[in-house]
């Protein structure tokens, strides 16, 4: 994560400010988040029945792909100097484009949509992440997210 002056992030307004490693989605991680949302549905948990859907196999929840946003951003975009907390401030639109079948590997590719100053010592970043599949011309989903940023 690359930490920027407070007085130099409208730099950065505008552009992208880096992509993650890819992260493997594997059944164990598609069963824990069944087991968390108590969202057990076939296509997600049952290989031999998610053989008969258009995608041949098991895929992750949608939502699932939309949790793994902090993780995946966390090392690969930018934070204000002097950065105190980060808090998830929510997200103004979200799209799931592709499913994430189980053993895919994903990223975030984080484009820095906006910084607004919401009082003293708190910043407000807008950006626009895509959640790629590596070997797919789409990407799994599309959001904009929220992030609060506390400096001192």
């Amino acid at each position: 994560m690359k930490v920027v002056p407070v007085d130099q992030l409208a730099d950065y307004v505008g552009k992208d400010i880096g992509e993650s490693d890819w992260f493997t989605v594997d059944q164990d991680r598609i069963n824990a988040f069944a087991e968390a949302t108590n969202d057990h549905q076939f296509i997600h948990v049952d290989p031999e029945a998610a053989k008969m859907t258009p995608w041949g196999t098991t895929i992750a929840h949608g939502f699932l792909t939309l949790s793994l946003i902090p993780y995946l951003t966390a090392a690969a975009g930018i934070i204000p100097e002097g950065l105190v907390m980060a808090i998830n401030y929510g997200s103004d639109k979200v799209r799931f484009l592709e499913p994430v079948r189980v053993g895919s590997d994903v990223r975030a590719k984080i484009h820095l949509a906006e910084v607004t100053p919401k009082g003293p010592g708190r910043l407000l970043f807008k950006t626009n992440v895509t959640i790629e599949i590596k070997g797919s011309d789409k990407p799994a989903l599309v959001a904009e997210t929220l992030s609060l940023f506390v400096v001192q």
